[in-house]
């Protein structure tokens, strides 16, 4: 008589992902969406940092892309800013959430756009496009901000003046942080551009730095000095690497969480 031996299944490969709840929705244009999800207590990440999200497929692969976060740190729920594209493989599902809905979060946040990958100075500028401002949405609500520089620019250039979410919040709803809130008062300018129709800071951020507006706008000397200025880079691709250029030429080198510098972007995105 021949004993059949049981072979032990293979313990099932944890999950690279945390199954997180839709708490909230806002949809500020028919273009751009911020939601709020569940934050697992194990959670962990640094203000600034991206993590892949997505929902879960048929074919039992996920489908996913990365995702700054916009909330901060210290956070109760997670918070993320996106676009809408009708035909886009993960927001034309994503834009469709509702409350009570589940969306994966990996388990590994990382990323550039943190203070850590930034050597000391005086001024802070965060410069996004579009949803690049999802990450100073997070820098911003963090306290380490407000003690390791005097001021702080949260810069937002975006098409048209309706696309400026978070401009409320910005000019007056960040005053009331009950963690931040008096250092943000004192220390936060929030500079918006519009590049497509008439608005008082209007074009794109990379022509206002070269022509001197953006430094004149903000009662500071003209050009990047390395000395005193720390800047962030998060958008679109050519808003990135020609900002990129203009920094360099002021003699600003870019630093890396392996070795902090002057200025930082996000390569995850960039390529």
């Amino acid at each position: 008589m021949t004993d059949t031996l049981a072979v032990a299944a293979k313990p099932a490969r944890p999950s690279p992902y945390h199954e997180a709840e839709v708490l909230w929705v806002k949809h500020w244009t028919d273009q751009l969406f911020s939601f709020g999800l569940s934050r697992a207590e194990d959670f962990r990440f640094r203000s600034g940092e991206f993590v892949m999200i997505g929902l879960p497929t048929e074919t039992g692969k996920p489908l996913v892309r990365a995702y700054s976060v916009a909330s901060p740190f210290w956070a109760e729920e997670l918070e993320f800013f996106s676009i809408k594209v009708a035909d886009g493989p993960l927001t034309s599902r994503l834009q469709k959430i509702q409350p009570g809905d589940t969306v994966l979060v990996g388990k590994k946040p990382t990323g550039t756009l943190v203070l850590d990958a930034l050597t000391g100075g005086e001024r802070l500028h965060l410069i996004g496009t579009g949803t690049g401002l999802a990450p100073w949405l997070s820098v911003a609500r963090e306290p380490e901000t407000y003690s390791r520089f005097g001021r702080v620019i949260v810069t937002h250039t975006v098409r048209k003046a309706e696309d400026l979410a978070y401009r409320e919040f910005f000019e007056g709803g960040i005053h009331e942080d009950p963690l931040i809130g008096d250092e943000a008062k004192a220390q936060l300018t929030y500079y918006p551009t519009v590049t497509r129709e008439p608005f008082h800071n209007a074009g794109r951020i990379t022509d206002r730095i070269r022509s001197g507006d953006y430094f004149r706008d903000l009662g500071l000397d003209e050009g990047f000095a390395p000395a005193k200025d720390r800047v962030m880079l998060c958008g679109s691709m050519a808003m990135i690497k020609e900002t990129a250029e203009l920094l360099e030429g002021y003699g600003m080198k870019e630093g890396s969480n392996a070795q902090p510098g002057d200025f930082v972007l996000e390569r995850a995105f960039v390529g």
